[in-house]
């Protein structure tokens, strides 16, 4: 499929392993494109016999995408100036239907889709700005205990499977997010 709303295949090629990643730039992200497209892929490798995974089985794996949610109160009022400091552009479409949230993307296509959620009030006990951590849905849990382990603490599971909210011991916020039980 090719056009604005086409998934790009970007490589990256090593002297130990070839990265593929799939990106729909309209969409400021991964599709559901892009997700039946990876899985094809990955079952076309295995059927040659080569590893997906980094090390083999039971090995991490890398973030399959990492996304920088901000939340403002005045969005139109802080969008320009990330777009500005990362060198990015508003994407073409929304995240997803029924989502109108603003969204700054890699023009290149390299950096994380940068997204804007609105704020009701002013949140100062917390920071404003946390990530969002894309994920296989069989790395999810191991990642989370993982974080745990190292001092993190669970914020909340009321989406698991979805994505779960995790907090450092300072307080600054990451969700570890899958494509499982989404919208």
């Amino acid at each position: 499929m090719w056009g604005p709303d086409a998934a790009h295949l970007h490589l990256d090629l090593r002297g130990n392993r070839v990265d593929l990643v799939l990106r729909s730039p309209a969409a400021g992200g991964l599709s559901r494109l892009d997700a039946t497209l990876a899985a094809r892929i990955s079952a076309a490798v295995g059927e040659l016999g080569l590893a997906t995974t980094p090390g083999g089985a039971g090995a991490a794996r890398p973030a399959q995408a990492l996304e920088i949610a901000i939340d403002a109160l005045d969005i139109p009022a802080v969008l320009p100036f990330w777009r500005a400091v990362f060198g990015y552009v508003v994407a073409a479409q929304p995240i997803a239907e029924g989502h109108d949230e603003a969204i700054v993307v890699d023009p290149a296509g390299q950096g994380p889709t940068v997204w804007f959620q609105q704020l009701d009030a002013p949140r100062p006990q917390r920071n404003r700005i946390h990530f969002d951590l894309t994920v296989a849905e069989d790395e999810a849990e191991v990642r989370i205990a993982a974080a745990l382990a190292a001092g993190g603490r669970m914020v909340s599971d009321a989406h698991a499977r979805a994505f779960w909210i995790l907090a450092d011991p300072e307080g600054n916020e990451v969700c570890v997010c899958t494509w499982q039980d989404r919208d």
